[in-house]
């Protein structure tokens, strides 16, 4: 009796998603419509700005959602996200997004093992258990087939980062301990999921596997020699090479890469020395949680962000992205660099959905 109920409701969320996000067609060479966004009153400040939830949204968040005040939202916490749960909370996201005439991206982690959102879904191993690329690759394509199937679309994961210790606070959430390893992993997790529709994400660039502790708890300093860094980068190189869509920008402090005692997401030269012009990544960047305590001293930190090159903004919870927006909106008042570099980076978020939508995601009703 439990699985026949199950099933109704599930049914009734695709419904509802069926009716308000129709899936575009299976093309790769489809463009950005940037008019339709313009036409359809999402500013590009609220295109970089992702809510986030932790249960079912509540009216002020779906009015938030209707007025245009988010691009996207991540769905937090283990344990909540039933299947039928998942597929509902995107459907009616979706439906009051679509009032605005553009569809949310929708994220979680899912990692595997620990960072497992949907605890139904894959990975159903931790990526430290994973036993080699091919099994990457199958955990992934079912990954993103569950993903699929309740309408999220981006995925934060893979963790690349290579602990140099085995007392990292990464864990059984690092691939490995060789750089090498790390990389043919990387390579065929992105690639499962984004050959089946799912928006990857390599993180937390350039690395966490230095670090002291999780930079969620407390400011990590970083001060090995740059060489040294350097090195982690290899995993993050062969996900690029792969065409991970997203690439996500840790607040840990490097200070051999940048002097100012900036926080990665927060450092052009990181960000765009390194990432962007080394590396060569073309897709989005965004940011670890900026409430870590890091990034939430800096004052203005979603402009400060914005401005050292990241694209797309999270934050540890729905109040600090509330907050996050209005103090974008009033800092880009007056700031013609900052307007800029958001319609720079709503651009880059606009062609990522514009690829999701080729690829079987969400897309709003024309009209």
């Amino acid at each position: 009796m439990k699985g026949v109920l199950a099933g109704i409701a599930i049914a009734a969320a695709v419904a509802v998603v069926t009716a308000f996000v129709k899936p575009g067609p299976a093309s790769s060479g489809a463009k950005p419509d940037t008019h339709r966004a313009a036409k359809a009153g999402f500013s590009d400040t609220a295109e970089t700005v992702m809510g986030t939830l932790v249960g079912p949204p509540s009216p002020s968040f779906l009015a938030r959602v209707r007025n245009g005040k988010m691009g996207g939202v991540v769905l937090l916490r283990n344990g909540w996200l039933s299947r039928s749960t998942a597929a509902h909370v995107t459907a009616e996201l979706q439906q009051a997004a679509c009032t605005r005439g553009e569809p949310l991206l929708i994220a979680v982690d899912q990692e595997g093992g620990l960072v497992r959102r949907l605890f139904w879904a894959p990975p159903t191993e931790a990526p430290a258990y994973m036993t080699s690329p091919g099994d990457a690759a199958t955990q992934a394509a079912g990954t993103a087939a569950a993903l699929r199937s309740v309408g999220i679309d981006v995925d934060f994961a893979p963790v690349v980062d290579t602990p140099s210790s085995i007392r990292s606070f990464l864990g059984s959430r690092a691939f490995s301990h060789s750089r090498s390893w790390n990389a043919a992993m990387a390579r065929s997790f992105v690639g499962g999921l984004q050959e089946n529709g799912i928006a990857a994400t390599a993180k937390h660039f350039p690395g966490l596997g230095l670090a002291s502790g999780n930079t969620d708890n407390g400011r990590i300093v970083i001060r090995s020699a740059a060489w040294k860094v350097r090195q982690g980068l290899t995993p993050f190189a062969s996900a690029i090479k792969a065409g991970v869509k997203l690439v996500m920008v840790s607040t840990a402090v490097y200070t051999k890469l940048d002097p100012s005692d900036r926080p990665a997401a927060f450092s052009p030269a990181i960000l765009n020395g390194i990432l962007r012009q080394q590396l060569g990544f073309k897709g989005v960047t965004v940011t670890d949680s900026l409430t870590a305590p890091a990034a939430d001293r800096i004052p203005h930190t979603a402009a400060r962000a914005m401005l050292a090159g990241d694209d797309l903004l999270i934050f540890g919870a729905e109040s600090a992205s509330e907050r996050g927006y209005a103090t974008l909106v009033a800092d880009a008042s007056h700031g013609p660099r900052l307007r800029a570099r958001l319609t720079q980076a709503a651009a880059r978020i606009r062609a990522l959905k514009t690829w999701l939508a080729a690829n079987g995601g969400a897309t709003c009703p024309a009209g």
